[in-house]
């Protein structure tokens, strides 16, 4: 290598050796990176502080929420019920705001970004008296935001379009739109009319759904939970134009609930295969999905608990067993072991017999026709469910105690069941040394 070249090499080494040895000394903590631009902080409003919000939109009438008794309420144009997870989502939008720049300090025409005539201003009336204004403008040529003025300042900002997504909300987007507003959690009563017959549910001292009218039969939790969720579902359709001619359409059926704040009604009506509906709740008449028209117009049947017992999910912890036979036995659980007179029994062929029992389903009910029974079985769990089976011409039949009820079965159901009842055998010797 010639020399020059050489003394070159040894001073780029040089300098690349200290540079190495000045960044050990020196490790980068990250505060020779570009600084962070500052927050620009232009309000910040808690929910719990605001006490009235004035929307106005360009060319619409202005929009008055006031918190009354804890809650929003819509006082003008007219007074509605508001929407409260609506309102929230306005206010949202304001604790904090904050803006992504300065456009402008000192604009002389604020034309050009459309706040000459805002397309939604709004004010927040704070506890304490104080009073925020929020006027959106135009939208920024490039990039999601929107230009905005906050109260009496100059200064144009340049805000994100999610601000003014919050703020431009109009009656119909902030109503209440619920046709019925119960507590379903305080709901005591619910009561059916329909050309299928009138129902009436009340909850008994389990906390369960049982008719009480046309006769107090056991009903189907799950029907008349699904029902209650359908009608706290039901909304008005504000999309639609208003509904004429409500009184002329073909009733489908009639809704009656009570709660601890009282009662409230709901009219169902059809045309052709659209379903309307009338609420005690709220002005007017609206279109509602058709699904609800169908829940309120079914049959006292459809609404009747038709499994033949009640223990569900709640494993017995005791099992009367009087099969043709067999004799009668009882098994009882013991810890985690089923006994018979003092035997542990197979675990897996009690819970064959213990889900056979939990699935018999009636195909219908009867009002007569049951003779002598073939078969008792009384399972205890949460509460003691004693139940006899009969043969008839066509099946089984199953009558519980102290109930009216007569429930036609399937044969192959039942004997499924009583032959899981009699394979009931002894746990298997244990193989410890």
């Amino acid at each position: 290598m010639k020399p020059r070249n050489l003394i070159v090499a040894s001073i780029v080494l040089a300098a690349l050796a200290g540079g190495v040895f000045w960044a050990r000394k020196h490790p980068n903590t990250g505060t020779d990176t570009a600084a962070t631009p500052p927050v620009i902080k232009l309000a910040d409003i808690p929910e719990a502080q605001a006490q009235q919000v004035d929307l106005t939109k360009k060319g619409s009438p202005t929009v008055t929420l006031q918190r009354q008794n804890g809650n929003w309420a819509i006082t003008a144009p007219e007074p509605y019920r508001a929407d409260q997870s609506a309102v929230t989502a306005v206010l949202a939008a304001l604790s904090p705001l904050n803006a992504d720049s300065v456009v402008e300090d000192t604009p002389a025409d604020v034309t050009k970004y459309g706040l000459d005539t805002p397309t939604v201003t709004a004010f927040i009336h704070e506890k304490g008296g104080k009073t925020d204004r929020i006027s959106i403008g135009n939208d920024v040529p490039a990039g999601s935001l929107v230009y905005a003025r906050i109260g009496s300042s100059p200064k144009v900002y340049a805000l994100a379009d999610t601000v003014k997504t919050a703020l431009d909300r109009g009656v119909n987007d902030l109503r209440d739109k619920r046709l019925l507003t119960f507590d379903t959690n305080k709901l005591t009563r619910v009561e059916i009319g329909s050309s299928k017959g009138d129902v009436e549910f009340g909850k008994n001292g389990s906390g369960d759904w049982q008719m009480i009218k046309p006769r107090p039969y056991r009903a189907d939790n799950f029907q008349v939970e699904e029902l209650i969720r359908k009608l706290g579902d039901a909304k008005m359709d504000l999309s639609e134009p208003p509904v004429t001619g409500f009184a002329a359409m073909q009733p489908a059926g009639g809704v009656k609930l009570t709660d601890a704040s009282g009662t409230q009604t709901l009219e169902v009506r059809k045309s052709k295969d659209d379903c309307y509906a009338r609420s005690s709740v709220v002005k007017g008449d609206y279109k509602i999905a058709s699904d609800l028209g169908q829940a309120v117009n079914k049959s006292v049947d459809d609404f009747r608990n038709k499994k033949i017992f009640d223990f569900g999910f709640s494993d017995p912890n005791k099992i009367d067993v009087q099969l043709p036979g067999s004799g009668n036995k009882t098994y009882a659980l013991s810890g985690t072991d089923w006994k018979l007179n003092g035997q542990n029994m197979d675990a897996g062929s009690v819970q064959s017999f213990i889900d056979k029992l939990r699935d018999l389903t009636a195909a219908k009910f009867v009002t007569s026709g049951f003779t002598t029974p073939a078969a008792t079985i009384t399972v205890v769990s949460k509460r003691t469910e004693k139940v006899e089976f009969a043969k008839t011409a066509d099946g089984y039949m199953a009558r519980r105690e102290n109930e009216p009820t007569l429930y036609q079965l399937d044969t192959k159901s039942v004997e499924d069941m009583l032959n899981a009842g009699k394979s009931i055998k002894p746990a298997a010797a244990s193989t410890k040394k």
